[in-house]
């Protein structure tokens, strides 16, 4: 696509240069022959090319024609400079434009134009160095390339979050093949579906005694077309060890695969055969990263020897890098560990102090998609940020509240479905630690819908964080009476991701709501604003006299648990959210968690994690 673009550009500009060219000069001048040549040279016309030149015609038209072969070049473009003339001899000066393809940048070299007179018609004085002032006879043009092998995502301490897997590199070494190329490129083209003029291009247009790379397999496609490659003579494999086998957390971290003929043209990227392609997660999201940009020299060599004689231009390409998270691996085993019991659950972990994500953990649910991006009824989970608005307001800690099973608030119905009974009394502490639906939304009345919205905020909900993945900030409804109210407390009309529930919990625990951190360098997945990371929001700092008595009231919550009543010092609640859903939103030390769990106990999941977490190295 970006070569048939850049093509047609090239052409559009050439309509204009004849326009322009022809009325550039006035006969009898050289002016013919250098617009003819050009003309010819940059359209693959190479009979009028080569009509305009005192050389052998044939030897014109194959000199042109190998040049774009040798160059592997997507189109020439062409500026003349000035036209001077001497009697009967004349000189052009001209800019040349060519595009290497492959995302490389253009080569921009000048050329001159040699021409004298011939039978009283301008002809220009053919050899090698009318294609490039330092191409001289017997050498060509060749194009050097050195591709950089796959970095890989790594964990906060740097250790790579993927093993080697073997890609097999299926490639030809151009001295090797003679004449059989062209034999060689279509029955590869056959088995594979990759263009045969591309792969042919490539062929020619490296150093005959380097190993050029056209197809890259995974195992079990290599093996499905063994027999099949091993019957093309000329045709080398190289099994090359390459991070893409992800670890926990797989979904994350991303899929690798071979590069595709569908792929390649699709990214229209820096790839190239030979390379891997990110699929999804973190290898997808930063591919240009992991595989940075090819290193590309445009060289000439010699025809007797194949060796290097000069260089002509030389890009050092993007250096690729590794991708670092802030994923630990320890945590990360501790919350698979945890979920490995549940038949439907979601366990993310972040750092309180800093918003890191530290683990995404899943059974039954996908990573990126559920825990990051998921949306979800917050449940009575979102009581936790209700109590910040309704604590502002003045409701104490202390209040005593009824816990009926069902209650109506301004006309919506509430029905209490917790894990102890209903038609009860106690204190909102209590209520909230237990998750009384009836009896938090009895409190609606007490606080403006203004005050809620603003809680919802300062703990991130609607937010514009985001992540170099696909995730949800939440979503918060527009309020406009008692009921509207009394379902947001309820988190009935609240939307919310594990993530964004588990930075909740770490905002109580830490003081201060901080958007979500995954990965720390680089700043952005896209390499042309490197140096510009993500925009995050501003962290938010809690009222501390609120955020203490919200402490207090997490940790009467973990200890009305049953699976965290035994655990040191873990705070937390354990929620409802209707459809067989559960939430449990808490912390332990420097970690706070958010469970959702599906037909099972959230709560026990946050358990397992902790005590796994104490056992792990």
């Amino acid at each position: 696509m970006r070569r048939a673009r850049r093509t047609l550009s090239a052409t559009v500009t050439l309509a204009i240069a004849c326009t322009t060219l022809t009325g550039c000069f006035e006969e009898p001048s050289p002016h013919d022959a250098v617009r003819d040549f050009l003309v010819g040279w940059q359209s693959e016309d190479y009979d009028l090319a080569a009509g305009r030149t005192d050389g052998d015609q044939a030897t014109v038209r194959k000199a042109l024609s190998d040049a774009k072969l040798e160059l592997d070049a997507a189109s020439f473009r062409f500026k003349i400079k000035s036209v001077t003339v001497d009697g009967e001899e004349s000189k052009a000066d001209f800019r040349a434009e060519v595009d290497l393809g492959e995302n490389n940048p253009l080569w921009e070299y000048d050329g001159v134009l040699p021409l004298h007179l011939v039978d009283g018609s301008w002809k220009v004085r053919w050899s090698p160095s009318v294609l490039h002032p330092q191409l001289k006879e017997g050498q060509r043009f060749a194009v050097d390339i050195g591709p950089n092998p796959r970095q890989p995502v790594v964990d906060r301490t740097g250790d790579p979050l993927q093993t080697d897997t073997v890609l097999y590199v299926a490639g030809v070494y151009p001295a090797q093949l003679g004449d059989r190329a062209e034999d060689v490129v279509v029955k590869l083209s056959e088995i594979t579906n990759y263009a045969q003029d591309r792969l042919l291009s490539r062929i020619r247009s490296s150093p005959p005694d380097k190993f050029v790379p056209l197809v890259t397999f995974g195992r079990a496609r290599y093996q499905a077309l063994q027999s099949k490659l091993n019957a093309i003579p000329g045709i080398k494999i190289d099994p090359q060890d390459q991070p893409v086998n992800p670890d926990a957390p797989r979904q994350i971290v991303g899929s690798v695969s071979a590069l595709t003929p569908e792929t390649e043209q699709k990214l229209g990227g820096p790839q190239r055969a030979g390379d891997s392609v990110g699929k999804s997660g973190l290898q997808q999201a930063y591919q240009d990263y992991l595989t940075g940009s090819t290193e590309t020299k445009v060289i000439t060599l010699d025809l007797k020897t194949g060796k290097e004689v000069a260089k002509l231009k030389e890009w050092l390409g993007r250096q690729n890098v590794s991708v670092k998270t802030t994923l630990d691996r320890s945590v990360q085993a501790a919350a698979e560990q945890a979920v490995a019991d549940s038949a439907t659950s979601s366990l993310v972990v972040v750092d309180k102090n800093s918003g890191e994500i530290r683990a995404v953990a899943t059974k039954g649910m996908h990573q990126e998609k559920d825990a990051l991006a998921g949306k979800f009824p917050a449940g009575t989970a979102f009581s936790i940020v209700a109590a910040d608005a309704l604590l502002k307001a003045g409701v104490s800690p202390k209040q005593r509240l009824s816990c009926p099973a069902e209650r109506t608030v301004g006309g919506a119905r509430f029905v209490h479905a917790g894990q102890l009974g209903a038609n009860t009394s106690g204190t909102f502490q209590e209520n909230f630690a237990k998750g009384c639906v009836t009896a938090l939304a009895s409190l609606a009345r007490r606080v403006k819908a203004d005050d809620l919205r603003k809680s919802a905020e300062a703990f991130g909900v609607g937010q514009p964080w985001r992540l170099p993945l696909r995730s949800f900030n939440g979503s918060f409804p527009s309020l406009a009476g008692d009921a509207d109210k009394a379902k947001a407390i309820a988190g009935q009309s609240v939307q919310v991701s594990p993530l964004g529930m588990a930075l909740v919990g770490a905002a109580v625990a830490s003081g201060t709501w901080h958007p979500p951190v995954l990965v720390t360098e680089p700043g952005s997945p896209d390499p042309s604003t490197e140096k510009a990371p993500l925009v995050q929001p501003d962290p938010v700092q809690l009222d501390a006299k609120v955020r203490t008595a919200l402490t207090t009231m997490m940790r009467a919550g973990a200890l009305s648990t049953p699976a965290l009543a035994q655990q040191a010092k873990v705070y937390g609640v354990t929620a409802t959210a209707g459809n067989q859903l559960t939430w449990f939103v808490g912390w332990q030390g420097d970690l706070a968690i958010a469970v959702l769990s599906k037909n099972y106990n959230a709560s026990a999941v946050a358990g397992s994690f902790f005590s796994a977490l104490r056992t792990s190295p």
